[in-house]
């Protein structure tokens, strides 16, 4: 099992000629996804040719829209590598067509336009679901990657990671790849985003070959204390969280746009005991926090 994404998906990219676009359709290939196809009105019509997982050279059609892509494909997902300036209107034209999982990885999109987008999908239903801007994606080892995630570097196994931050989440994958994930999932950390740590709570929560779970989380805002809100009343499997920022100066954007701590609000000491009040062991480095999900692992 797995959440948002598995070996059945079919996945188109939205930017495949560009230049990030078309290295991450090899990757994403390589890893086993399923990609049958990809978006550019300028180049409709067109194919690009790649390798899939088994070193078969294949061709993917290049459509003039999401819409058309997934009349002829069948897709549920889009992956987006598209520049800031135009993602807003990538992700409206994915939303209108229908697609069921947006992955937006453009970094530096206007927290304008990722309000407008969010409102528009939920004016629409909520019947697509966003992961990111800002994000590496989603993972299910061994059958789909949507995103950036290195596929190598962990396994399928029995916990499901949710993580702001992109690379903290390639350590903590390393860091457990002896025992392996359900999914792992970088949500982004720009100050609004699609996906929350709610949502991915509520899910590997739901999965029945998830038994633990991973949140990591970073100063700034108050996600992590509403996740751990939920976590108090809504999930039953162990949580094992780090939040990263313990070092960071008041009133300085470190790194993500959204990790800005203002006076005693949303620093890394005030999510740590609103997590463990809620019954989360919480690391104070990501290799303590892998430690602490083996020894929770080890006794399930």
């Amino acid at each position: 099992m797995s959440i948002f994404i598995n070996k059945d998906s079919k996945v188109i990219v939205q930017g495949i000629t560009g230049g990030e676009g078309s290295k991450h359709t090899a990757r994403m290939l390589a890893a086993g996804t399923q990609i049958v196809g990809g978006v550019n009105a300028r180049k409709a019509g067109t194919v690009v040719t790649h390798t899939d997982s088994a070193g078969k050279e294949i061709e993917l059609p290049v459509f003039g829209s999401v819409a058309a892509a997934i009349q002829q494909t069948g897709a549920t997902v889009s992956v987006a590598f598209v520049p800031p300036a135009f993602t807003k209107d990538a992700a409206f034209e994915a939303i209108d067509a229908g697609i069921e999982l947006l992955v937006i990885i453009t970094e530096g999109v206007p927290v304008k336009d990722s309000a407008e987008l969010w409102a528009y999908a939920k004016s629409k239903g909520n019947k697509t679901r966003i992961i990111g801007p800002n994000c590496p994606g989603i993972i299910t080892p061994t059958e789909a990657l949507a995103g950036i995630t290195p596929a190598d570097i962990t396994g399928k196994g029995s916990i499901g990671l949710v993580s702001k931050s992109g690379t903290l989440t390639y350590q903590m994958m390393f860091e457990l790849k002896d025992i392996g994930f359900s999914t792992a999932i970088g949500i982004g950390g720009d100050p609004i985003i699609g996906t929350t740590h709610i949502d991915a709570l509520q899910a590997f929560e739901a999965d029945p070959e998830t038994k633990a779970i991973v949140m990591i989380g970073e100063i700034g805002g108050d996600a992590e204390e509403r996740a751990a809100e939920f976590i108090k009343n809504n999930v039953t499997k162990p949580v094992v969280g780090y939040v990263a920022g313990f070092t960071a100066p008041e009133g300085k954007t470190m790194g993500h746009a959204g990790a800005i701590v203002s006076g005693s609000a949303g620093t890394a000491q005030a999510k740590k005991e609103a997590l463990e009040a809620a019954g989360v062991r919480v690391g104070k480095t990501p290799t303590e926090t892998a430690e602490l999900m083996r020894e929770i692992i080890s006794k399930l």
